[in-house]
């Protein structure tokens, strides 16, 4: 059974006042929420199972699934009413409503996107732990990843932080050129201890991760970013990225971006 979470929780800051009186998740966009995208999406690549955890105006949310019978599919709520968990911790937290033997799409609900998920399903092999759609997009915050597209590290290339769980990238001076290599000043240790090519691409938030994982999650707190856990166990996990170039996606929650949405929807 394909299953899959839709992250729909968040508070929504971004799209004041409308979430002053809702939740993002039922922000019309196209004459439906938010919500209704993601699921009719989800529903035509085959998803049946999906999970949606709620925490601002969660009442409304469980009406409107109610008000429209689940749309016909196995739905689950995970409720976060006393304390929003973040993107690691929801999916956390919802671990005992999936089936552990198969891989769960994670969506964010204000997320619009040209994505096929039954093509991203196949891209999951079965040795593969977890694996992270990217695009070749200027952004200022990267996922680094070898020649192998094995996830090694992030990068902020504005503060110039690295994170990683390799000390060699951690201490590294990196930069990233035009065609999102990732290069090191010359005499640094990274140079010295890397002989693969690193490069540099932008996650679009939406994911595939395998129930095994959930294990690691033991020694994490209640909330915490999914980054930070993908960061955390790359070294001794296959956490990997999966490239998609023509890729077309649209954060609702950012300034301006609603008033965009109408016409990505309506776009092929």
């Amino acid at each position: 059974m394909r299953q899959a979470m839709i992250l729909a929780a968040g508070l929504g800051t971004r799209l004041r006042p409308l979430t002053d009186t809702m939740p993002k998740a039922l922000v019309p966009v196209g004459g439906k929420p938010l919500l209704a995208h993601v699921i009719d999406r989800l529903q035509a690549a085959g998803y049946e199972r999906l999970v949606i955890n709620v925490h601002h105006f969660a009442d409304q949310v469980e009406q409107y699934l109610r008000a429209h019978q689940n749309f016909g599919l196995d739905i689950a709520i995970s409720d976060e009413r006393e304390q929003l968990l973040d993107t690691g911790g929801g999916l956390k937290k919802a671990a005992p409503l999936f089936d552990p033997d198969e891989p769960i799409l994670i969506h964010n609900v204000d997320i619009l996107d040209n994505v096929d998920y039954e093509w991203l399903r196949r891209q999951h092999l079965p040795e593969e732990d977890a694996v992270l759609l990217v695009s070749r997009r200027k952004t200022k915050r990267y996922l680094l990843f070898d020649n192998a597209m094995r996830l090694m590290g992030w990068t902020n290339i504005e503060t110039r932080e690295v994170r990683s769980p390799f000390p060699w990238l951690r201490e590294a001076d990196i930069t990233i050129d035009d065609e999102l290599k990732v290069h090191a000043q010359p005499n640094s240790q990274f140079l010295i201890l890397n002989s693969q090519l690193l490069f540099a691409f932008a996650f679009s938030g939406i994911h595939s991760f395998s129930p095994n994982l959930f294990r690691l999650m033991n020694r994490f707190p209640d909330r915490f970013p999914i980054i930070d856990f993908y960061l955390s166990v790359c070294h001794r996990s296959r956490i990997v990225g999966c490239r998609k170039d023509d890729l077309r996606i649209l954060d609702v929650g950012k300034p301006g971006a609603l008033e965009q949405a109408d016409t990505f929807i309506r776009t092929p």
